[in-house]
């Protein structure tokens, strides 16, 4: 097969180890895992541009995390989920497939940090200067700031999967449930430094542009509500800044136990489990808090609920 593999650019997958009687169990849970992320992120894309007492800023810019998480499940999960039910012997992949995998997981991943750090933005001019909000949240400026998330993470995306794709390989085993950029440059016998500093560029990019903006936003937030008596504007932020809080927070504790794990190479099987719940994890649990916890959007389901109840 080695010969084959090295002239037809075909790769094989390790895939999610588990064992002939777990495989229906894990492919079972997996599978719904993946149906209700996708299903009720569409559904909050649905809602938002259907409803038009939605039509704000706020819920424009939002819609930018449940596209993204779309995207980070459908990535990996179809062919995971068909990987679980063959052999592992049989688990092959074209590399160009494995590189289009590979460039969309990277855009998932950086366009996590990127969209949030906007809908931060969104909230501190709420917050901090309620009346100019909709002087400064116009149209143009959500697809500014929307276009300014998407095309730094595609830029940043294009030019690591471009510096790993340059290598020739003389691997063809994909050590890793699915291909990311890490494995497509271990395929190479070449080199790799370049890859290795433009890494940790990336990661120290994408994790230090999020993290010190929604610190500084969330510390002019407080210092705002701190200092104002109004209630109704103090509980408003509260609720506001919780839920955006929360989602931050899930996808950071997700991705940090993936790079943690890294360090550890005995360790691997854990870390190859954390990168696909990364995958799972957030994207499943972002539209249940937003759901729950935005009022305008909680409303509407609980409405629409009793509308289909009413009916049947």
């Amino acid at each position: 097969m080695d010969n084959l593999t090295f002239r037809h650019g075909i790769l094989l997958v390790e895939g999610l180890k588990v064992t002939p009687q777990s495989s229906q169990p894990v492919f079972i849970v997996l599978l719904l895992a993946y149906v209700f992320a996708v299903v009720s992120n569409i559904g909050l894309i649905v809602l938002i541009s259907t409803e038009k007492n939605l039509h704000d800023p706020m819920h424009f810019l939002f819609c930018n995390l449940p596209v993204n998480d779309i995207i980070g499940t459908t990535v990996i999960m179809p062919r995971l989920l068909q990987d679980i039910l063959k052999e592992a012997s049989e688990r092959y992949i074209s590399y160009v497939e494995c590189v289009i995998q590979a460039y969309f997981v990277h855009v998932f991943t950086s366009a996590c940090h990127y969209v949030l750090m906007i809908m931060a933005f969104d909230r501190y001019v709420a917050i901090c200067n309620p009346l100019r909000y909709t002087a400064i949240m116009t149209n143009k400026m959500v697809i500014k700031l929307s276009a300014f998330a998407w095309g730094l993470a595609f830029l940043l995306v294009t030019i690591m999967i471009g510096l790993s794709v340059r290598l020739s390989h003389c691997r063809y085993k994909i050590e890793n449930p699915f291909c990311d950029n890490a494995s497509l440059f271990k395929l190479s016998c070449e080199n790799v430094i370049i890859n290795n500093i433009f890494g940790i560029i990336y990661t120290v990019i994408a994790l230090s542009l999020s993290a010190v903006s929604i610190f500084i936003t969330y510390v002019k937030i407080v210092a705002v509500c701190i200092t104002s008596k109004n209630k109704a504007l103090n509980s408003k932020a509260i609720k506001t800044c919780s839920t955006h809080l929360a989602v931050y927070l899930i996808m950071f504790i997700s991705g940090a136990v993936f790079i943690f794990l890294h360090r550890f190479p005995e360790y691997a099987d854990s870390r190859k489990l954390a990168s696909i719940m990364f995958h799972i994890v957030p994207p499943g649990l972002n539209p249940l808090v937003y759901g729950l916890q935005t009022k305008e959007i909680r409303q509407k389901i609980v409405k629409l609920w009793c509308r289909k109840n009413r009916i049947l």
